[in-house]
């Protein structure tokens, strides 16, 4: 499954987010000793790396997104996550599943 959503500027990200049906971004920040275990999300994210390294392993295949890159990852898809060695700072789409 390719997670890899490409390169944005963050303005580019937020006219994509906004043009998809998103809802505005939530800004996160996470240090160098975040990681959590496999887990899935009940809605859309699509997320850009603003600051730092992010990485989301899915199927055992670990994807590493510096600053720039951005992730999209459907609803309900089990993935671990876990900030590079200087944390990240980004910003999180989250789309929540239509009923």
């Amino acid at each position: 499954m390719n997670i890899d959503a490409g390169s944005y500027t963050r303005e580019a990200f937020l006219e994509g987010l906004q043009a998809a049906g998103f809802p505005p971004p939530v800004p996160l920040e996470r240090d160098a000793s975040y990681a959590l275990d496999v887990h899935t999300h009940p809605f859309e994210a699509w997320g850009l790396i603003l600051e730092g390294e992010f990485v989301i392993e899915v199927d055992g295949v670990a994807t590493r997104f510096p600053a720039g890159r951005s992730f999209r990852l459907a609803a309900g898809v089990a993935h671990k996550e876990w900030a590079g060695p200087q944390g990240a700072r980004y910003l999180a789409g989250r789309k929540e599943m239509q009923a």
